[in-house]
């Protein structure tokens, strides 16, 4: 044997990794690289998202169809109380109640079912985490991209609603599509946020119902904002009316019922809806990836 020094000798093991190209089983990769990986991930995004929809009511008889019948029933039974027993459409007609009310409950429930999606995604699939490597990210984003499905799929409901109270067809539903992408971003930064907030406590999937339902009340799907706060500050209303749930329901309400004008809209309501949906996908996305060689590991 030979007594002759090696010339790793001395050095430490990060030195040694470092000379020898090793690198730490589940580092966080650069921002860019993150990004490759994920767009690398898209069609497993894609065929995730399908079979998690499918799974949805496989137990069910009536299978999918619940994925319209559930918002059709909340919606039904706000218009008794709110619309009927409390009156909170204050003198607004019937044929744009009715669906201003089914507009904000199919579309806050995108909302809220994206961010309950999202507080699962980590930690309600530890065995998938644990056992492949794949930017996280692909989970929330995944998710939200299911409820985007079963959106779309309840909008055949909403169409067939508005057009049976009297809002046809016309140019303004063109702007349907970019109300969808701009709360489909705004719901993904937020879906990836709530997944690291529920990676590592996940005892906030119990808290987020109450969160959700508060927000619920707070943005206007059973009521107008404008009309309800009349007599209150002018600040409240403001607040609540420039909350990106109040905006994307608001959006879309312009868009499909006929009545319901831009009057009843904030100023620069589409810089506010692009503001929030940059902010949350930019700032949600970064915030997920600098926690992400800590997914799994509790």
């Amino acid at each position: 044997m030979s007594d002759r020094p090696s010339p790793d000798d001395g050095l430490s093991a990060a030195d040694l990794a470092a000379k020898y190209g090793l690198a730490v089983s589940g580092a966080r990769p650069r921002l860019v690289e993150y990004v490759r990986q994920l767009w690398g991930r898209r069609h497993f995004i894609l065929a995730f998202s399908q079979a998690k929809l499918t799974a949805q009511y496989s137990q069910a008889k009536l299978g999918q169809l619940w994925q319209v019948a559930t918002p059709l029933l909340n919606a039904a039974v706000y218009f008794f109380i709110f619309g009927v027993i409390l009156e909170a459409d204050r003198g607004m007609p019937r044929e744009v109640y009715i669906p201003f009310l089914v507009t904000g409950v199919f579309v806050f429930t995108f909302t809220q079912s994206s961010v309950m999606a999202g507080v699962r995604a980590i930690s309600g699939n530890l065995g998938l985490v644990r056992a492949l490597h794949f930017p996280r990210a692909a989970l929330p984003v995944s998710f939200a991209l299911q409820q985007l499905q079963q959106l779309l799929f309840s909008m055949i409901v909403l169409f067939v609603v508005a057009v049976g109270f009297g809002s046809y067809p016309k140019a303004s539903w063109l702007l349907i599509v970019p109300a969808l992408v701009l709360q489909f971003l705004f719901n993904t930064g937020l879906a990836l946020i709530m997944a690291r907030w529920g990676a590592s406590t996940p005892d906030l999937a119990q808290l987020m119902p109450f969160v959700m339902r508060t927000w619920m009340y707070a943005s206007g799907v059973m009521f107008s904002i404008p009309v309800m706060l009349a007599d209150k500050p002018q600040w409240l209303a403001d607040v609540l009316q420039w909350n990106p749930a109040a905006i994307y329901m608001d959006l879309m309400r312009f868009a499909l019922i006929d009545g319901y004008g831009s009057e009843n809209l904030p100023p620069h309501v589409w810089a506010v809806a692009g503001g929030w949906a940059a902010l949350l996908a930019v700032g949600g996305f970064v915030y997920f990836w600098k926690a992400e060689e800590r997914y799994g590991r509790g």
